[in-house]
């Protein structure tokens, strides 16, 4: 009989559990979530000037290889090896005593030619020679006055001289050495260092994109800014001063398959060398209404298509897929997928989907999203009417 009470007063109190726990349900107010945060920028168009970085390499302006004329001993190096030279300006000194001598002789054949020549004209008015004797002795007569200019020539040669002004470099013969004419070795080598050639490197895929977007009017170019080329150097400075663009090429390379760009930089301080790997900075044109978006706003679905997501006029997310032309900074320049006025996402993505709606506010460079301060929402961009 108790066991029977004790379940009757347990199976009573389950049901009286049972009913507060629902009516205590019953009475709580369900809580209305409010939409996730997310920081947006509305893309406003501006003026860009569009650049690419090329390879290259610096030349020197101009470059004189010093060889000798003549054979003969090297008496005497009179330049320092490293240091600036002039144009004209005393190099090498070769023995002259042989063709002193040379000289010496035409010389002295030509004053015993010269009397005879002036005998055999007197005799041949006379008749007393015939012309052919005349004639043989003028024609021996010119043969020595070419041989002295030809010995007073060669004279001259042995003292070697600076073709142009620039730097020299180093030697190739001490004093002593025996040096001919027209050696495949040259002595020593002079470049001209200021101003300076820089010869870069342009792929045709590149110059093909450059001339379909100045035929499609999506790029403007300015003459005057078009030339201007802005060096950077090896240790990843830039060069303060601006180089001029030359001439491009119109032969292709066929083992690299690009052209050849010539600028040319003035160089006062010495800083470029010949030879030197650079990046240069060249100028395609001016894009007046273009489309920048942070690099961080642009994700990539799963065959690598580059997208974003924008907040439209009803605060809900869309998806937008985009056509990006090249990085310029920390943005990506967009020619295809978004309009001026929408308002891309650039933090906040990863709590939201499209058709999700959400509160947009600015975003700040470097602040926090979202959190404890509150920001004044961004509102929706004006319908076309």
């Amino acid at each position: 009989m108790k066991n029977n009470n004790r379940a009757g007063l347990m199976a009573a109190a389950g049901v009286l559990a049972v009913v507060l726990i629902l009516g205590g349900c019953g009475q709580k107010t369900p809580v209305a979530q409010s939409p996730p945060e997310v920081a947006v920028v509305t893309i406003q168009p501006k003026q860009v000037a569009i650049t690419t970085d090329l390879t290259g390499r610096t030349s020197a302006n101009l470059v004189a290889e010093v060889r000798p004329q003549v054979g003969g001993i090297i008496q005497k190096r009179l330049f320092t090896e490293g240091s600036d030279v002039k144009a004209g300006q005393v190099l090498f000194q070769i023995d002259p005593a042989l063709y002193q001598a040379a000289l010496a002789k035409a010389e002295a054949n030509l004053t015993a030619l010269q009397l005879r020549v002036d005998r055999l004209r007197e005799l041949l008015v006379e008749k007393a020679v015939s012309q052919q004797d005349y004639d043989d002795a003028a024609a021996a007569l010119k043969q020595t006055q070419a041989d002295i200019q030809t010995a007073r020539i060669n004279l001259m040669y042995t003292t070697i001289t600076a073709p142009i002004s620039g730097r020299i470099g180093k030697s190739s013969v001490t004093e002593g050495a025996l040096v001919t004419a027209q050696q495949p070795e040259a002595l020593a080598t002079i470049q001209k260092l200021n101003p300076m050639y820089v010869d870069i490197a342009q792929s045709t895929a590149d110059l093909l994109r450059l001339r379909r977007g100045l035929k499609e009017g999506r790029l403007n170019q300015n003459v005057a800014n078009q030339k201007k080329v802005q060096l950077i150097l090896e240790d990843g400075t830039a060069y303060p001063l601006a180089g001029t663009l030359q001439f491009r090429d119109v032969t292709v390379d066929p083992t690299t398959g690009s052209v050849i760009l010539r600028a040319i930089f003035p160089n006062p301080k010495g800083v470029l060398l010949p030879g030197m790997f650079i990046r240069a900075v060249v100028q395609e044109g001016v894009i007046k209404k273009a489309i920048l978006i942070p690099q961080q706003a642009v994700s990539r679905d799963p065959k690598g298509n580059p997208l974003t997501l924008i907040v439209d006029a009803e605060s809900k997310v869309q998806l937008r897929m985009l056509t990006l032309d090249r990085a310029i900074g920390d943005q990506w320049l967009v020619s295809a997928g978004l309009v001026p006025g929408e308002r891309v996402i650039i933090e906040g993505m990863q709590k939201v989907t499209p058709g999700a709606s959400v509160k947009a506010v600015p975003f700040e460079s470097g602040g926090p999203t979202s959190g404890g301060e509150h920001k004044k929402a961004i509102p929706p961009p004006a319908k076309a009417k």
